[in-house]
């Protein structure tokens, strides 16, 4: 079951427009990405999907709700974590915890929201006092405590070290099978591999691609790449000559050849038949920001 619909929205700001004819849709249970460079429209995208931005043209729906229409019954649903958002430095948490609970009718108990996500005992800390990853687990449950069936999580881990971003991967993780249907919005790519179930890429406000993450790296066709330093003198020809070759160039004393199939084999014969030993060699599998770069044209920045 679909519980977002988004079809052919539009946005501008001005002459700009930061959202071009965008169209997907999230279904219940799952973890969803949206993911694309900053600028790309990822954030406008959402806001018009919480009923904070009005599109100039195109529908949303959120259980079957428009959000501007509907405001209401899309709060009572839809819960969200923004991208950026303040709080003032000397509530304390427990304080502003309690002021969201009182908007819902029927609101979790955000005493055990704060136990499952880890920091119960900061009820009474300020919020000034809170490091970056505890305030974004306090970010986490106010977009919970109204008993959400999907929450919009918005560049959750910006600015965390890695150690707190994976600690809040797991605690997304946790959400999601709690029940929650997940949207998360990133530019990080090994984020959105670990945790989404499906992605629509989005470049310069027009959705690029919806796939899953395996599936989007599966369109570059099994794509790997072997670098290695040569230890004497080597013609790259080649290696280019070679059926499994799709490219090959040097950097400084690095070769980096790009290929399919049993690559490593094809580059390692050629080398030891020319009596090149191939030193510091690895070899990668193609990765999501790979099939980003084939997509798009560009690295994601």
């Amino acid at each position: 079951m679909a519980v977002i619909e988004v079809v052919d929205l539009v946005k501008r700001y001005g002459s700009k427009v930061a959202v071009d004819g965008v169209s997907f849709s999230v279904d219940e249970g799952e973890i969803f990405g949206i993911l694309g460079p900053n600028g790309a429209g990822k954030t406008t995208t959402v806001e018009c999907v919480e009923g904070l931005r009005a599109p100039d043209s195109g529908s949303v729906r959120v259980f079957g709700f428009d959000p501007r229409a509907d405001r209401d019954e899309v709060r009572r649903v839809l819960g969200a974590q923004l991208q950026e958002s303040e709080l003032p430095e000397r509530i304390r948490v427990g304080e502003v915890m309690e002021l969201f609970a009182s908007f819902y009718p029927q609101p979790a108990d955000w005493r055990e929201l704060l136990e499952l996500l880890g920091i119960p005992d900061r009820a009474k800390t300020e919020y000034r006092a809170l490091s970056g990853g505890q305030k974004q687990r306090v970010s986490i449950a106010l977009a919970l405590v109204g008993r959400p069936r999907v929450a919009v999580l918005d560049e959750l881990t910006t600015g965390l070290d890695p150690q707190a971003r994976r600690d809040t991967w797991d605690l997304v993780e946790g959400v999601r099978d709690a029940g929650v249907t997940v949207v998360l919005v990133t530019h990080f790519m090994e984020e959105a591999e670990r945790l989404c179930d499906r992605l629509a890429l989005i470049d310069a406000g027009k959705v690029v691609a919806v796939d899953s993450p395996a599936g989007l790296v599966a369109r570059l066709g099994g794509e790997q790449t072997v670098r290695f330093r040569p230890t004497s003198a080597l013609d790259t020809a080649l290696l280019s000559a070679l059926p499994e070759v799709t490219a090959v160039s040097q950097h400084g004393p690095q070769v980096v050849v790009t290929g399919t199939g049993n690559l490593l084999h094809a580059v390692t014969s050629v080398l030891a038949r020319n009596h090149v030993v191939a030193a510091d060699l690895r070899i990668e599998q193609a990765g999501l920001d790979d099939a980003f770069i084939r997509l798009t044209g560009r690295e994601l920045t």
